[in-house]
């Protein structure tokens, strides 16, 4: 199965997941992509326990979604795409909450709260050593959000894709469904 991991604001019927989700579908892929709560804590224990009951699990994880993935990774020796991750996703998310603590739900508008405790939550799952992994990491210059280059030197070992241009988001991924496919699968 794979298990397809969000980023920050974003869920499990965002834009990525739904066309990840229709291209594994037509291919007869488990697939997954469930919408996490936006407490990293929470949503870890989700991805575990959904991780701990399926066999044969491979990960994509997006932004926060691939800090996430790289935890998971390293925790349970799993394959992981890393799709524009966010390595140090304490100090990304400081930026990302307005003056009134509040952030952005991409899904449907809407804000939810923000909190210290949370960045605090985020860089308990920090890995510092990467060991058990097998990753590939996709990445855009272009990236308004994040610097691509704290990720390469993140993962020096990890099967790197990188495109000049583009955006935080990944234009274009589609183009990349059979690359990813064979990662994961082999």
């Amino acid at each position: 199965m794979i298990l397809y991991i969000h980023g920050f604001g974003s869920s499990g019927e965002g834009r990525k997941a739904k066309i990840f989700r229709e291209h594994f579908r037509k291919r007869g892929v488990p697939f997954m992509a469930p919408s996490l709560s936006y407490i990293p804590e929470l949503a870890i224990k989700t991805l575990e326990e959904i991780i701990e009951m399926c066999e044969d699990i491979t990960l994509i994880g997006s932004s926060l979604g691939g800090y996430y993935a790289i935890y998971l990774a390293e925790k349970y020796g799993l394959k992981a795409v890393l799709i524009n991750p966010a390595v140090r996703s304490s100090k990304t998310l400081k930026r990302a909450i307005d003056k009134t603590g509040l952030a952005l739900n991409y899904y449907d508008s809407s804000h939810f709260e923000w909190r210290k405790s949370y960045l605090d939550m985020l860089e308990v799952l920090h890995c510092d050593t990467i060991e058990r992994g097998e990753y590939y990491l996709m990445l855009q210059t272009g990236d308004e959000v994040l610097d691509y280059q704290e990720a390469v030197n993140k993962l020096p070992h990890a099967k790197t894709m990188i495109e000049e241009g583009g955006t935080h988001s990944f234009e274009g991924i589609e183009r990349y469904y059979t690359e990813i496919e064979n990662f994961l699968r082999q």
